[in-house]
This record gives structure tokens, C-alpha cells and sequence, in this order.
């Protein structure tokens, strides 16, 4: 694993026939992810895709929604 100012690279996974994708134990508990947790996926055409968790995104959309205020 590799981190700068927050950012990291974690390496490369590889898609399964199902299309899922195994998500690496580095970044599983650097982001606290843990079996049966929910996660959004966002994506972009030009930058490609993210994932975050429901509670990160609710955090933030609720950070945004106050900011708004």
C-alpha cells in the first residue's frame, strides 16, 4: 500500500466471471469496511468509479445539506 496526503494506491484486483471484484484487506481496514456493510457505487465517464460507504456518503450529504442552510 502506498499513501500521500490521504491518498492511496492498494494495488490492483482483477473482475471474477460474476463481476465482482475482492476489495483489499489494506484498504478493508484503513476504511473500516467489514462483511454485510452496505457500499455505494459512484461513477463518471471520463474519471471512472468510486466506492464509498452509505455512512461516508450520508455523512457528507448531510455536511452538504447543512452547509446549504
Amino acid at each position: 500500500m502506498t499513501e500521500r496526503d490521504g491518498k492511496y494506491i492498494f494495488g490492483t484486483v482483477k473482475v471474477g466471471t460474476k463481476g465482482q471484484i475482492v476489495i483489499p484487506k489494506e484498504a478493508r481496514d484503513c476504511f473500516g469496511i467489514a462483511p454485510g456493510d452496505t457500499l455505494m457505487m459512484l461513477g463518471d465517464a471520463k474519471s471512472g468509479l468510486a466506492v464509498i460507504t452509505n455512512d461516508e456518503l450520508l455523512r457528507m450529504l448531510s455536511k452538504a445539506m447543512e452547509a446549504e442552510r
